[in-house]
C-alpha cells in the first residue's frame, strides 16, 4: 500500500485579507469615537499601516483591525504589529503578514513529529512547507491533532491529504 501524506503550510488568503482591510477602513470612518480623528487603515505595499493623531485611536483602529481579520478566518498569530511610532503629529502601526514556515521553526515542528508522533511518521522540509507522510491515515490524524494542541506561534494548514 502506498504512503499517505499531507502537507503542514502557513499561508493567508490575500482576498480575504484584503476585505478585512476594506471593513475595518469603512468601520473606523463611520464609527463615532473616531470622526475628526483622521484615522486610516490601508495597504502600504505588503504590509498594513494604521495612521492616526492619537496613540489611542491607533492601537483601537488595530483592535478593529484584527476583529475584522478573525471574522473572515485569517489567525491573529499570522499578524505581526509592531509597537505604535510619532511620525511627526501622527502616531503610525506596520503590521506585517506572516507567511510561509521558516527554516528553524519547521525544524521546530518536525522534531514534535519526530519525538511526540506516531512511529513510522516521516516528515520532509520542502522549502517553506513540510511533507509528513505515513502508512496509517489514523497516523496522520494523530499528528494533526498534535500540532493543533500545540501552542506554535504560526498559524497552520494541512492541505493535500491524501
Amino acid at each position: 500500500m502506498a504512503d499517505s501524506s499531507f502537507d503542514i503550510v502557513s499561508e493567508i488568503d490575500r482576498q480575504e485579507a484584503d476585505n478585512a482591510l476594506n471593513q475595518a477602513r469603512k468601520e473606523v470612518s463611520q464609527r463615532y469615537d473616531f470622526r475628526g480623528t483622521d484615522t486610516d487603515v490601508s495597504w502600504s505595499g505588503e504590509q498594513i499601516l494604521i495612521v492616526a493623531n492619537s496613540k489611542d485611536h491607533a492601537t483601537a483602529a488595530l483592535d478593529v483591525l484584527q476583529s475584522k481579520m478573525i471574522k473572515r478566518g485569517i489567525s491573529l498569530k499570522s499578524l505581526d504589529s509592531g509597537d505604535p511610532f510619532e511620525s511627526g503629529k501622527q502616531v503610525k502601526i506596520v503590521t506585517t503578514l506572516k507567511e510561509g514556515i521558516a527554516q528553524d521553526m519547521a525544524k521546530k515542528i518536525g522534531k514534535i513529529i519526530r519525538d511526540e508522533g506516531p512511529k513510522g511518521v516521516k516528515s520532509q522540509i520542502q522549502g517553506e512547507e513540510i511533507r509528513v507522510s505515513s502508512k496509517s491515515r489514523d497516523d496522520l490524524q494523530t499528528v494533526i491533532a498534535l500540532l493543533k494542541g500545540k501552542d506554535l506561534d504560526l498559524a497552520l494548514q494541512f492541505q493535500n491529504y491524501r
